[in-house]
C-alpha cells in the first residue's frame, strides 16, 4: 500500500468535475507505461473531488463521468488521462531522462545538412546547451524533435533524414554480415543471388549509416559495397 503522506495528487476533469487519486508518482508514471500494479500505485480506493478537503466523489458523480461506480476503473482513467503533480525532484530526474532520449534520436537521424554527415551525441547535446533547449518532461521525445530541431537550425545546418541503401555482399561474408543488416536497418528486399552473394536494400535512419558501414567492413574485411539510392 502507498504511504499517504508521501503521495501525489493524480487530477482528471471531467464532466464538469474534478476528480483525484493519491497516487505513488514513481508507480504512477511506470503505470501509464504498463510497468506497476494500480494496487501499488493508488493509496488507497479512494477517489477524491477535493482530497486536500477530503471530499470524496459520490458514486453517482463517478457514473456519470467515467460510466462506472467503480474506484479502480475510474482510478485506471485518472492515471491514464489525467495530470500527476510532479515534485520538484521527480521533474528533475524526468527532465534529464527525457533530453538522453531527445539527444539519442537526433545522432540517430540528424545530419549536416550541407555534408550529410552525422551529428554525434556529444555535439547534439552541446547545440541543445547552446540554444537553451527546455525539454519537456511528459511530452514523448519524438513529438518534441521538430521544436527542438527549430531551436538549433540558427546554430547549425541540421536535418532529420532517412536513407535507402543498396548493398551487396559477396557469398563468402553474406551470411556472416546478414545480422548486422537485421540489427541496424529495415529490410525492404533481399535477393540471395546464384553465386551465392546478397544484394540487399535496407531502410535506415542517416546518423546509424556510419555505425553500419563499420560493422559490415569488419564482417567482410572492406569487401562489399553500398550506395545511396534515396533520401528523405
Amino acid at each position: 500500500m502507498v504511504d499517504v503522506s508521501k503521495a501525489v495528487i493524480a487530477r482528471l476533469k471531467k464532466a464538469g468535475q474534478t476528480f483525484e487519486v493519491l497516487v505513488d508518482c514513481d508507480n504512477a508514471l511506470l503505470y501509464r507505461e504498463g510497468k506497476a500494479k494500480l494496487e501499488d500505485t493508488v493509496a488507497g480506493p479512494s477517489v477524491f473531488k477535493n482530497s486536500k478537503f477530503g471530499e470524496h466523489a459520490s458514486p453517482a458523480e463517478m457514473k456519470k463521468a467515467f460510466g462506472t461506480e467503480d474506484p479502480a476503473k475510474v482510478a485506471d482513467v485518472v492515471l491514464h488521462e489525467g495530470e500527476i503533480q510532479l515534485t520538484r525532484d521527480h521533474k528533475e530526474k524526468l527532465r534529464v531522462a527525457k533530453k538522453k532520449q531527445v539527444v539519442a534520436l537526433l545522432a540517430r537521424y540528424a545530419v549536416d545538412a550541407k555534408t550529410g554527415k552525422p551529428y554525434p551525441p556529444a555535439r547534439v547535446e552541446m547545440l541543445m546547451d547552446e540554444a537553451k533547449v527546455k525539454v519537456d518532461e511528459i511530452k514523448s521525445a519524438e513529438k518534441q524533435l521538430h521544436d527542438v530541431l527549430k531551436k538549433l537550425a540558427p546554430l547549425a545546418p541540421i536535418k532529420m533524414e532517412t536513407r535507402e541503401l543498396e548493398i551487396r555482399i559477396p557469398a563468402l561474408q553474406a551470411v556472416k554480415s546478414f545480422h548486422a543488416l537485421k540489427s541496424y536497418t529495415k529490410i525492404l528486399k533481399e535477393n540471395w543471388l546464384n553465386d551465392g552473394s546478397l544484394l540487399a536494400v535496407v531502410e535506415i535512419p542517416a546518423g546509424m549509416q556510419p555505425t553500419l558501414e563499420d560493422e559490415l567492413n569488419k564482417a567482410t574485411k572492406g569487401n562489399l559495397e553500398i550506395k545511396v539510392v534515396s533520401k528523405r
